[in-house]
């Protein structure tokens, strides 16, 4: 098969589009054909090394987060998944032809979603679900601030966040505040406004996707007993400022992804593709991603 291959920490002129073999599959496991993935943040910061400290690589290696295909071949263990069924998944390896990955992270794709749709949703609206559910915990009745409020994590927040019956509002920079106007929002604040900052406050909670500078600018919103849910890490000053901080990263849930993708499919929510590219072109879609300004998800397809 064909994948693209990374052999060293780097640019992304490290990513090598060449001859690999098929991988095998376990047991428990199903072999995917890859008919869309997706480039995400955490692609490049795997492959320049920036990540390496909570995400080590052993070389040679394929990266790839998002899985949408074709079930090929499965484990004598599993069952539902009958060769040639539409399948999506946050996977690993997904930058090539074929993959391998356990049957219990493997969600249908709704009939409505073709390849390269399904292929945008897996990582980013699970983060987005983990971010609001499991990392805020998020009440009913609450106000909780999303930062980064037109990238992909953020707007599978927002869906959610409205899901529980949440007040949310979307945090962005002022020059974005106008494209903002399409968020399903209670309210548009611009995060690098310090009038527009001063104006906030009592928040229940926080669900940050942008960290830095930025999150540190809005500890002073929160209600006491207030709660900052990060896909960042931990804040710098948080603690010292007594502020409850949830880190998390995202795990692979089969049924609330389908949940979504069904969601999204029924256009309740949005997450935009900027462009298509050919799995060979990763390296090029990896550098326009990473240069910022996008405007949506690259899919990527063999």
């Amino acid at each position: 098969m064909k994948a693209i291959v990374l052999h060293s920490y780097g640019g992304p002129e490290e990513l090598r589009y060449e001859d690999s073999e098929i991988p095998e599959f376990g047991d428990n496991e199903v072999l995917v054909r890859v008919r869309a993935t997706s480039v995400n943040p955490v692609d490049y910061k795997i492959r320049s090394g920036a990540a390496k400290a909570r995400m080590p690589v052993d070389f040679p290696a394929i990266l790839g987060r998002d899985l949408a295909g074709e079930v090929v071949d499965a484990g004598r263990n599993v069952t539902g998944f009958p060769k040639g069924m539409r399948v999506m998944a946050l996977a690993n390896g997904t930058y090539a032809e074929f993959t391998v990955a356990k049957a219990d992270v493997l969600a249908p794709i709704p009939d409505a979603l073709d390849f390269e749709k399904a292929a945008a949703l897996p990582l980013v609206v699970t983060t987005g679900a983990q971010l609001i559910e499991r990392s805020v915990k998020l009440q009913p009745g609450w106000t909780v601030l999303v930062t980064g409020a037109l990238g992909s994590v953020a707007r599978a927040a927002i869906h959610v966040a409205h899901r529980h019956g949440a007040r949310v509002i979307a945090g962005v920079r002022e020059k974005e505040k106008t494209q903002a106007a399409e968020l399903d929002v209670d309210e548009v604040v611009a995060i690098d406004s310090e009038r527009e900052i001063e104006m906030l406050h009592d928040l229940d909670a926080i669900a940050d996707t942008v960290g830095g500078r930025a999150i540190q600018r809005l500890f002073k919103t929160l209600k006491p007993g207030g709660v900052i849910g990060s896909v960042l890490g931990v804040p710098e000053g948080a603690r010292e400022h007594g502020i409850r901080v949830e880190a998390m990263m995202a795990v692979p849930d089969a049924s609330r992804l389908y949940e979504l993708a069904d969601e999204n499919a029924r256009n309740q929510f949005t997450i935009p593709i900027a462009r298509t590219m050919r799995l060979e072109e990763a390296a090029e879609a990896q550098r326009l991603a990473e240069s910022g300004g996008v405007g949506g998800k690259i899919i990527l397809v063999p």
